[in-house]
């Protein structure tokens, strides 16, 4: 029976404390679109997209009015682009251009899986599309782009690692007239999973169905209100209440999901349960560590409450969904977070601090400005390390740093929307090149012979 006491409090975490359904993210399998022919290809993959993903944004805008949960963006995911841009070995930035037309016609946020993955090596088209992103994230609106260099099974292909941050470089420079939106949408993993519904990194794994739905929730701004009524208790206690919390807020999302799965005749994949913040005050990662008795985020003792909350948040939703999956945890980009940008400019918040906190948390270094002139080998070293976190301790980890052009460490730059404003950080000037440039493959760890 539904406790009306549990509806009230729902509808409070909505209206006061902006819990919302932060996406529908609909995953389409594009092997069936594989041609030698690149043009019959793209042909394929914008009747599918449009066909499978007609009634997406008009589904999540009604159970929105149903049920009054917002739900802020609508998505897609599609199968690594490399994969089926291989077979006609043609310009890959044709398969870019369709997939942004194919997002437009049926008007999600964004569209992801202009992606390789390239932990152990570089397949045929591999390279290829990775040196057209740059490209591809400055002549498109919606797409978005991912990269994965490395994994626990394999280790970090340190090829890969060193063309990626010239990548990353350039994509800025192509893009710094325009808000800086092609690192933005771009993101280098370690241990990328595959049904993932959050973008930049989202893509449609080739293990997955022909087409699911993945469901992304959010509320940190729930947790933190939940905090508030208990500033004495012990950290038992803290634990308990944020999984009862995380508890609520998955239910909603598997409500989301289902409903979504049903009336798009779509099977329902996962429900990843990640506090994933906005610039919005009120709805920051950063002020739940405070909450929990930080002065600021960046404390001594940071890293120790980002444990808590992570686990925490996990246990909880466990509980409330019996297909949880995708990132879930916690997510900490420095400038889609208010608490965060407040802890940078304070200088409270140092990036390598936020390194050790990746350890503990989902993903890694998201939405960071570092200086324009920072080299693409210190980029390439700040995934090198990222990705060896990832590795060694068998979780996701994730670089989406922005080489903010014309700009210092200090000064500030505005994204605007979800992606907000930035500080920029400072980054060790002391170079890496010489380790960049061995390539090679740093070896898979020994906890990866698990067979």
């Amino acid at each position: 029976m539904i406790n009306t006491r549990d509806i009230l409090e729902t509808i409070n975490m909505i209206q006061d404390e902006n819990l919302d359904i932060r996406t529908i993210t609909m995953g389409i399998s594009l092997l069936d679109c594989i041609d030698s022919s690149a043009d019959k290809s793209c042909n394929k993959i914008y009747d599918k997209i449009c066909k499978k993903a007609e009634n997406l944004v008009k589904t999540g805008e009604d159970i929105e009015k149903e049920y009054g949960i917002p739900i802020i963006n609508k998505r897609i995911s599609v199968t690594p682009i490399a994969m089926i841009a291989a077979a006609s070995g043609d310009d890959p930035i044709k398969y870019a251009r369709i997939l942004d037309k194919a997002a437009k016609e049926v008007n999600v946020n964004f569209i992801g899986g202009y992606s390789a993955l390239v932990q152990k090596g570089f397949a045929s088209g591999d390279e290829k599309l990775i040196i057209s992103i740059p490209e591809a994230l400055a002549t498109t609106e919606r797409l978005c782009s991912s990269v994965n260099i490395g994994s626990t099974k394999t280790g970090i292909n340190m090829d890969a690692v060193k063309l990626m941050g010239q990548i990353i470089k350039k994509s800025a420079e192509l893009t710094k007239d325009n808000g800086l939106v092609g690192p933005s949408k771009l993101v280098v993993f370690c241990n990328a999973v595959e049904d993932n519904p959050f973008m930049a990194g989202a893509f449609h794994g080739a293990g997955e169905p022909d087409c699911v739905i993945n469901v992304g929730v959010s509320g940190p701004g729930v947790v933190r209100a939940a905090l508030s009524k208990i500033p004495d208790a012990d950290i038992t206690e803290v634990a308990e209440l944020v999984k009862r919390t995380a508890f609520k807020i998955t239910r909603v999302g598997q409500l989301v999901a289902h409903e979504s799965s049903r009336r798009l005749n779509v099977p329902f994949g996962i429900v990843d349960l990640s506090l994933a913040p906005t610039p919005a005050v009120g709805d920051s990662v950063a002020h739940i560590l405070e909450e929990m008795g930080l002065e600021s985020c960046g404390a001594c003792g940071t890293t120790a409450c980002l444990a808590l909350l992570n686990d925490a948040v996990k246990k909880g939703g466990v509980m409330a969904s019996s297909h949880v999956g995708g990132l879930s945890g916690a997510f900490i980009p420095v400038s889609e977070d208010a608490g965060m940008i407040d802890a940078v400019r304070s200088k409270n918040l140092s990036i390598e601090k936020l390194e050790a906190m990746t350890a503990v948390c989902s993903v890694g270094l998201d939405m960071i400005a570092i200086p324009g002139d920072t080299p693409a080998e210190v980029i390439s070293g700040i995934i090198a390390d990222e990705a060896a976190i990832g590795m060694v301790n068998s979780k996701t980890t994730a670089v989406r740093v922005i080489p903010a052009i014309g700009l210092k460490d200090g000064e500030e730059i505005e994204f605007g929307g979800l992606f907000g404003l930035s500080p920029i950080m400072k980054v060790s000037t002391a170079s890496p090149a010489k380790f960049i440039n061995r390539g090679g493959r740093i070896p898979a760890p020994l906890q990866s012979l698990k067979n």
